[in-house]
């Protein structure tokens, strides 16, 4: 718990700090924190796991560390040496949240983390990178990381077979969008996050009660009930973007914003690799949808306490009836 709030702490001072020095204080307290929260006796891979991801924060820290240096000298330096300065500081911050071309480790890192740790690294480490990135905005280099983020994102996870990896090369994806949406408008980024953020939550929600590592497991798991299968699979069509469920709202947003500034080449490239993945959503969701089968009666049924299924079928029901339920709220005020 201690350990959480730290975590949570560094964050908060990394984005509210007003200069490199205190963003940077802020990143290395949350980078100290969530290492132990990473350790687990029972998984033997979050060691390596840790390891791979100290390795790889210390290495974009230093970088980090050394460009803001280089910025505080104020030597009468060149206005490129200047950019170059900031190209360094947004590699560094694409490489904390896993971004291509700096996406290397992320998949790796989360196929040993719990489902929580897992959430955390997906949603909450990327908060501090996001608004750091968003102060600087180089356009090259964003719109570099904006189209490799997306294909990789998509072409990844098309043949994984661990739930967390696919949820990785998702993030990734989702990742280009973000940073879409940062470069051309300063708050549409938040919006997006806040709902990819829901989204993920609803879906390693789910993963989590069921003990969900791989998707062999998806097909032979035994349901209490034939709501459940459906509500998870709806999750899963969610997080991908499918109208009429709640994540399109967000990808709806950055589409006619991207039109509105005439950006037709990178919004093509992105809608294709979303429909990427979302082919491998669907994928997942074969055996539910289109193809009756019969459910072997050995396997033994999940035992769900009642707050626990409350909780997870109103989530399920926002995230899969979310946007109608806000287009209704929207024309009654």
């Amino acid at each position: 718990m201690m350990f959480f709030f730290v975590l949570m702490m560094g964050t908060m001072i990394t984005i509210s700090s007003n200069s490199w020095l205190g963003a940077w204080m802020g990143l290395e307290i949350n980078l100290l924190s969530f290492i132990p929260l990473m350790s687990d006796n029972n998984n033997l891979m979050s060691t390596e796991a840790s390891l791979k991801y100290f390795l790889t924060q210390a290495l974009a820290s230093t970088i980090l560390l050394f460009a803001i240096i280089l910025l505080m000298l104020k030597i009468n330096v060149s206005f490129m040496m200047i950019e170059i300065i900031y190209m360094m500081i947004s590699s560094c911050l694409l490489l904390k949240m896993g971004a291509a071309p700096f996406h290397f480790w992320f998949p790796n890192v989360i196929e040993g983390l719990s489902w929580e740790n897992s959430l955390i690294l997906m949603t909450w480490q990327k908060i501090a990178p996001l608004m750091l990135i968003s102060y600087l905005l180089i356009k090259p280099l964003i719109m570099v990381s904006v189209i490799l983020s997306s294909i990789i994102g998509a072409l990844g996870g098309l043949n994984q077979t661990s739930l967390r990896k696919l949820l990785a090369f998702s993030s990734i994806n989702h990742l280009s969008w973000m940073l879409a949406s940062m470069y051309f408008n300063e708050t549409l980024w938040i919006f997006y996050f806040l709902m990819y953020s829901f989204l993920t939550f609803s879906i390693i929600f789910s993963f989590s009660i069921f003990k969900l590592n791989h998707i062999n497991q998806l097909l032979s798991l035994h349901f209490n009930s034939i709501e459940l299968k459906y509500m998870l699979f709806f999750n899963f069509l969610s997080l991908g973007g499918l109208p009429p469920f709640l994540g399109f709202i967000p990808k709806w947003y950055v589409i006619q914003m991207l039109i509105a500034q005439s950006q037709i080449l990178l919004l093509t490239i992105m809608v294709m690799m979303a429909l990427v993945t979302l082919f491998f959503y669907l994928r997942l969701c074969y055996t539910t949808f289109l193809l009756k089968f019969n459910e072997n009666n050995w396997y033994s049924s999940i035992n769900l306490n009642k707050i626990t299924m409350n909780v997870y079928l109103s989530i399920s029901f926002t995230s899969t009836f979310g946007m109608i339920l806000m287009s209704l709220l929207y024309y009654i005020f």
